[in-house]
C-alpha cells in the first residue's frame, strides 16, 4: 500500500482543495474551493451551509465539475458555463468547521451574546478569499436555498465591499409566522427530525428512528409534541428546549426575524430574491424580506423578486411540471438562464453587460406564463390594479362575491375530532416519501373535501378568467364549543367536472393558497387567550402569495377544517397554556360554526386583478 499515495487529476477540468478559514476569534472554518481549470479574474460564488460541504460539493466520482456540482445546492448550469470559483463552506460547529453549532444563529445582541454570527463569519471567510484565491477577480456572490438562503441573508448586515449580490432563495426568515417551525402558532411537526438530525452530532450522524411507517401512526401514538420529543431524547438539545419555552410569539422569536432585522439595515448589495408559489417549506419568507426592503430601493435597481412554480427548492431542478400540475415548459430552466445567469454576470463578471431583468419575474399558473412586473403585487406590467375582492362564505355552501342577506342560513357547522383529525395527504404518509412531501401542496383535495369535518364553499362556474396576484386575506367569523381552536382556510381552484385535454384532471381540487391560524393568537401572537365557547368570534389572517388564473370552466373554491395533521400539531380544542405538553384528557371534540349571516358575514378577500 503506497503511504503517499495521490491521485492523478490531470484529466480534471477543474481543481477541487479543502481550507480553514480563520474567523476573528480564532475559530477555522472548513471550505471546499473549486476552481475551474485554466481560470482568470474569475469571480467567486459563494454558499454557507450546515449541510456539509464537502458532500454538496462531490455528488459524483468525475473528473467533470457539472457532475459533483449536480444537485442540492447548487445552479450548476450556471456556474459551470460563466466559469465561477465556486466556494461552499461548513457553517460554524457543523462537520468540517470549529466552533460551537447554534441553530439558525441569531445576530450578535440579545440573543446572541458572542461576538459572532453568521454575518461576521461571512465577511471574514469572503475576507480571506479575496486575499488568498489567485485566479479570482474580487467580486463574490453569495446565494444559497432554505437554512443557505438564511446564511445568504446573513451576508447583508455589514457587508464585505467584495460582496457584490446576493440571491437568497426560499430563505428562513420567520420560523414563527410562516417558515419552518410554526405558521401562524401551529407547531410543525415536520420539524422534529430535522432538529434531531441537526443537533445530534456535529456530523449529524443521529438519525431520527420511528415505530410506525405511517407518521400519522407515530405522531396519534405519542399524544403531544412534548411527549414525543421526550420519548426521542429532543430534551437534551438547546433548539428544542428554546422552541418548548417560547410557544408564542415573543422577542425570541421577534428579535430574530430576518424581515424585521433586514428592514432596519440600509441596503448596500443588490438581492435578488427568489420564492416558491408551493413551498411546502420556507413559503412565507422570500416575499416578507421583499416587503421589508423593496421601500429602501429607491432607484428601483437593487432588490429583485422572482415567483416561481416551484416546491422548495425546485429551481434549481426540472421545473416542467410539479405532481399533477403541468407548466407547458422547464420553468427552472429558464429561470437559471435567463433571469438569475445574466443577474448575476451583471455584477460579477468584469465586462458583463447589464442585465435585462425585471424588479419582479413571476410565474402565473394557470395561463403558464412569464410576466414581467415593476413591482409585486402588480398584477400586470401596466394600466392595471389589484382590488380587494370579498368571496362570501353564504348559504348553501356557495361562494359568491354578494354579500349575505337577512333571513339566509347562519351557519354551517361541523365536528371537529383530535382523535381523527384531518390529514395534510393522504395515508399512509412515510417519513421517507420525498416526492410525496414536495408536492404535497398541489395534491389533490377532493379526498379532504369529502370529510365531515371539512366544509367547502364553491362559486359558480366562471364565464371569463379571473386573475390573483398577491395574498389571500381571510375574515371568519366562527365559533367552537371548546376553549381553543385551529382554522385552516384553502383557496382552491376546482377544474371542470370532465377537463380537457386532460381527462385525469377532472375535477380536480388544486389549492392555490392555503394556511392555519391557532386560534388562541387572534387578539395578540404573543399573548395567547382562551376562545369564550360557542361566541362567534373573528379570525383576520393572510395566506400565502399566489399568482394564478382561475380560467373559465372553473369555480373558486373555500375550503375550511380544523386540523391539519400530521404536518401540525394537533390543538387539544382545550385552552392549555402550552399546547406541547397538553394532556390526553385535555384532547376534546368541538362544534365549529362557520357565520355567514349579514351581521357576521365570513368571507376571503381574493388580490382580484382588474385591468384599466
Amino acid at each position: 500500500m503506497a503511504s503517499d499515495f495521490k491521485p492523478a487529476t490531470e484529466s480534471f477540468d477543474y481543481t477541487k482543495k479543502d481550507v480553514m478559514i480563520p474567523m476573528r476569534d480564532g475559530v477555522k472554518l472548513h471550505a471546499v474551493v473549486i476552481i475551474p481549470k485554466g481560470a482568470k479574474h474569475a469571480p467567486i460564488l459563494l454558499t454557507r451551509t450546515p449541510y456539509d460541504a464537502s458532500k454538496l460539493t462531490d455528488h459524483a466520482q468525475s473528473s467533470h465539475l457539472a457532475p459533483i456540482l449536480e444537485g442540492y445546492d447548487n445552479a450548476t448550469d450556471v456556474i459551470v458555463q460563466d466559469g465561477y470559483i465556486r466556494v461552499v463552506e461548513d457553517v460554524r460547529g457543523k462537520y468540517g468547521s470549529e466552533g460551537d453549532y447554534v441553530m439558525t444563529r441569531p445576530l450578535h445582541g440579545p440573543l446572541n451574546p458572542t461576538p459572532v454570527d453568521h454575518a461576521s463569519d461571512t465577511y471574514d471567510t469572503i475576507d480571506w478569499l479575496v486575499k488568498n484565491i489567485p485566479e479570482t477577480n474580487g467580486k463574490v456572490g453569495v446565494l444559497g436555498i432554505s437554512y443557505d438562503g438564511f446564511t445568504t441573508l446573513m451576508a447583508m448586515f455589514n457587508p464585505h465591499p467584495a460582496l457584490k449580490v446576493v440571491v437568497p432563495m426560499n430563505p428562513m426568515v420567520d420560523g414563527w409566522i410562516g417558515d419552518d417551525w410554526f405558521h401562524n402558532g401551529a407547531f410543525r411537526l415536520v420539524s422534529l427530525p430535522y432538529i434531531y438530525e441537526q443537533e445530534s452530532t456535529r456530523g449529524s450522524d443521529g438519525k431520527w428512528w420511528v415505530s410506525y411507517y405511517d407518521e400519522y401512526d407515530e405522531e396519534m401514538a405519542a399524544g403531544s409534541t412534548g411527549e414525543e420529543a421526550r420519548r426521542h431524547g429532543l430534551d437534551q438539545m438547546g433548539f428544542w428546549r428554546k422552541i418548548a419555552d417560547h410557544p408564542a410569539y415573543d422577542s425570541f422569536w421577534q428579535d430574530q426575524a430576518m424581515d424585521k432585522l433586514l428592514a432596519k439595515e440600509p441596503l448596500k448589495v443588490p438581492t435578488m430574491i427568489v420564492a416558491g408559489l408551493w413551498d411546502q417549506e420556507d413559503i412565507y419568507g422570500a416575499t416578507a424580506v421583499y416587503k421589508a426592503i423593496k421601500p429602501k430601493d429607491a432607484a428601483n435597481d437593487k432588490v429583485f423578486l422572482v415567483l416561481g412554480p416551484w416546491y422548495h427548492g425546485q429551481q434549481i431542478h426540472e421545473g416542467s411540471s410539479l405532481g399533477a400540475i403541468r407548466f407547458d415548459s422547464d420553468t427552472a430552466l429558464y429561470f437559471r438562464q435567463h433571469v438569475l445567469r445574466p443577474f448575476l454576470a451583471q455584477y460579477l463578471i468584469d465586462g458583463a453587460p447589464k442585465a435585462d431583468v425585471a424588479p419582479v419575474t413571476a410565474f402565473e399558473t394557470g395561463t403558464n406564463e412569464w410576466e414581467r412586473l415593476p413591482s409585486w403585487p402588480a398584477g400586470c406590467p401596466s394600466r392595471c390594479t389589484v382590488k380587494a375582492t370579498p368571496f362570501y362564505l353564504s348559504r348553501g355552501l356557495k361562494l359568491s362575491t354578494a354579500a349575505p342577506k337577512q333571513g339566509d342560513q347562519q351557519y354551517d357547522e361541523y365536528i371537529s375530532d383530535p382523535a381523527k383529525p384531518v390529514t395534510y395527504r393522504p395515508r399512509p404518509i412515510a417519513q421517507d416519501d420525498q416526492n410525496g412531501w414536495r408536492d404535497w401542496l398541489t395534491s389533490d383535495q377532493r379526498e379532504q373535501s369529502g370529510r365531515a369535518d371539512v366544509v367547502s364553499f364553491v362559486s359558480d362556474v366562471l364565464t371569463k378568467p379571473m386573475q390573483i396576484a398577491g395574498q389571500p386575506i381571510v375574515n371568519l367569523v366562527a365559533s367552537t364549543s371548546g376553549t381553543d381552536s385551529d382554522w385552516v382556510v384553502k383557496v382552491i381552484d376546482l377544474y371542470p367536472d370532465y377537463a380537457s385535454p386532460q381527462p385525469e384532471m377532472s375535477g380536480y381540487q388544486l389549492m392555490v393558497s392555503g394556511d392555519i391560524f391557532r386560534g388562541r393568537y387572534r387578539e395578540s401572537f404573543s399573548d395567547p387567550k382562551a376562545i369564550t365557547p360557542d361566541k362567534p368570534m373573528q379570525y383576520r389572517f393572510a395566506l400565502p402569495n399566489a399568482n394564478h388564473v382561475f380560467l373559465p370552466g372553473h369555480r373558486v373554491m373555500v375550503q375550511i377544517q380544523s386540523s391539519w395533521f400530521p404536518l401540525y400539531d394537533r390543538n387539544p380544542q382545550t385552552f392549555v397554556q402550552n399546547i406541547f405538553f397538553a394532556k390526553p384528557g385535555d384532547y376534546k371534540k368541538a362544534t365549529q360554526r362557520i357565520y355567514h349571516s349579514p351581521e357576521e358575514a365570513s368571507f376571503v378577500e381574493l388580490p382580484v386583478v382588474t385591468t384599466q
